[in-house]
């Protein structure tokens, strides 16, 4: 299915989506880890800090940093990769899958109510 939105509705749907997450007291998250939170639950894993760094083009440290923060809220896990215990491999979570499932039932929310 193909949407065609111009630059104003684009923006129009973005804030109102924004706005309405802010406004739910819900998890407020940055770009950056919002990023991260749907590489990791719309792409197949497995997902590691090396290959979340590489894709986002940022260092080990900044997915680490927000791993970490995003770990206490409860969206992310993070376990040992038993086969190569360099890696660290990122799990979802069922508290991050229905953030994003809420989260999706805004954005439609929101392009329903599109001029």
């Amino acid at each position: 299915m193909s949407v065609e939105l111009s630059a104003s509705q684009a923006l129009g749907l973005w804030h109102q989506v924004t706005l309405n997450q802010v406004k739910s007291g819900a998890i407020d998250l940055t770009m950056r880890q919002m990023a991260i939170l749907l590489q990791i639950y719309l792409v197949p894993p497995p997902h590691t800090v090396r290959g979340l760094a590489a894709t986002l083009g940022v260092t080990k440290p900044v997915i680490t940093r927000a791993l970490d923060t995003m770990g206490e809220m409860g969206i992310v896990d993070r376990v040992r990769d038993e086969l190569d215990r360099r890696n660290v491999i990122i799990k979802r979570t069922v508290a991050g899958a229905l953030y994003l499932e809420k989260f999706g039932d805004q954005v439609i929310v929101a392009a329903r109510r599109l001029p």
